[in-house]
């Protein structure tokens, strides 16, 4: 690693991989740079920022061109993990668009035709996970996306972009609360509410996803997404079934998620859910 009163590599900018030619290896494997996205790097100690993602865009994207898909979410704000399973994004630039706005000095798609872009191109759960996050980034609204969404009409991915913008929500607090709702979007089991309140004795709990409304013997449907960030601990896991056991007491049934629940081909989610709500889940699953 780079000692702390080292200058920072090319002022802390972020560079191409020929600007360091044969020393790029050396640098990765010290620790002392890392990619920004496929084919650009900066300084370790560099942090993400709008900026960074701004100035590393502009090392790829054509003078006159503007960034779009992936790489537009990217630079307006979206986790990668909101936009696809690559760590890493790679430059997608077009000079076609129309609808284009300045992000600290880069020409990018705006984020409604952005969102309604991805809606149409990404696999559908990525496709979910990007419009509810910008969504919630505030940056767009349904309306703004569902009138935008109309001059795509008869393209490819349009049908798409249209199930998509109806099972939108900005109440989406994760990319992983997403795919768990589309998955049971597609079972058959109709939409969840999100973030449902749960009024116990001394406390509001709040769920990722439930149905209210929909008791079997007295007792309702819950579902949270578990990520591996803040549930991986012996501590954060008894925190979890703590509380679980104390929603089952007010009258719920937990059902805990995790992310190789959701990718992995196995229907045991789907199973669950309709096992609970007496209910045979649509299968098989489509993705």
């Amino acid at each position: 690693m780079l000692p702390a009163e080292f200058p920072l590599y090319f002022c802390g900018l972020p560079f191409r991989a020929h600007q360091v030619g044969r020393k790029l290896r050396w640098l990765l494997g010290g620790g002392d740079i890392r990619p920004v996205m496929k084919g650009v790097y900066v300084d370790v100690r560099v942090p993400d920022s709008l900026t960074l993602r701004a100035n590393a865009a502009q090392l790829v994207v054509p003078n006159g061109a503007a960034a779009c898909g992936r790489l537009a979410a990217w630079i307006h704000g979206l986790d990668t993990t909101a936009i696809g399973p690559e760590d890493l994004i790679e430059a997608q630039w077009t000079h076609e668009a129309t609808d284009v706005v300045e992000v600290r000095g880069v020409q990018v798609t705006s984020p409604v035709a952005t969102a309604v872009e991805l809606a149409m191109q990404l696999p559908r759960p990525f496709a979910l996970s990007a419009v509810d996050a910008f969504l919630r980034s505030g940056q767009a609204d349904r309306w703004a996306l569902r009138s935008a969404s109309a001059a795509y009409e008869g393209r490819r991915g349009y049908p798409q972009s249209q199930d998509i913008l109806r099972y939108a929500d900005r109440r989406a607090a994760s990319p992983g609360e997403s795919w768990l709702r589309l998955r049971l979007i597609d079972a058959g089991f109709g939409r969840p509410d999100l973030q449902v309140p749960v009024d116990g004795p001394n406390r509001t709990y709040r769920l990722d996803l439930g149905y209210p409304d929909r008791p079997v013997d007295g007792k309702r449907l819950g579902l949270e997404y578990d990520s591996d960030q803040w549930h991986s601990t012996q501590k954060q896991q008894l925190r979890d079934e703590t509380r679980r056991t104390e929603l089952d007491a007010l009258g719920w049934h937990v059902i805990p998620v995790r992310r190789t629940d959701l990718w992995g081909r196995y229907p045991a989610l789907e199973l669950a859910a309709g096992a609970f709500l007496c209910q045979h889940p649509r299968l098989p699953r489509r993705w």
